[in-house]
């Protein structure tokens, strides 16, 4: 069965509307596979380059329930996922900033592994540059958020909204 997008907190998303949902394969290899079911947000009134913000429910198969081994090998994975998404994005010169730990709303008490980059895009033949965000936790299983944004106009608000909506992923 594939797998559903994870929940958002409703209040959270306040002036942002869903723009996709999709199911994919992330990755196979043999009899093992990973699918993804990602939706996808944009604010309603945000002209480009409009931030987004993502989340997304990993379906490991065969089932196998999360272990440190593979919980590092998801990681990896994803941060490297993401930069293609940020490619596909028009997002170019992406560089890995930092890593850190970053908490998450529910399950209480939990921590996810968090990566910021830097990159840009060219939006009217201005060069415009663009901070990314991405976190993976496991809470039962596999779930990813993250987004990107301008650094211009007010980042330090767009980046808070942002890491609220992604503190309020949760499974159920």
């Amino acid at each position: 069965m594939d797998p559903s997008p994870p929940l958002v907190k409703t209040e959270r998303l306040e002036g942002w509307k869903p723009v996709s949902e999709t199911v994919e394969r992330a990755f196979s290899a043999g009899p093992v596979s990973v699918t993804a079911g990602t939706v996808r947000y944009e604010p309603a009134d945000r002209t480009d380059p409009k931030p987004f913000v993502f989340a997304s429910r990993l379906a490991i198969r065969p089932k196998t329930n999360p272990n440190p081994m593979l919980t590092r090998l998801v990681e990896r994975g994803a941060r490297d996922g993401f930069r293609g998404r940020l490619a596909e994005n028009d997002i170019g010169d992406v560089e890995h900033r930092h890593t850190r730990e970053f908490p998450i709303d529910e399950p209480p008490d939990t921590v996810a592994t968090a990566h910021t980059f830097h990159g840009r895009c060219v939006v009217d033949g201005e060069s415009v540059p663009i901070e990314a965000f991405l976190a993976v936790w496991e809470a039962g299983e596999y779930l990813l958020a993250g987004g990107a944004y301008p650094l211009v106009g007010d980042v330090d608000g767009t980046r808070r909204r942002i890491r609220a909506i992604i503190r309020g992923v949760r499974p159920e």
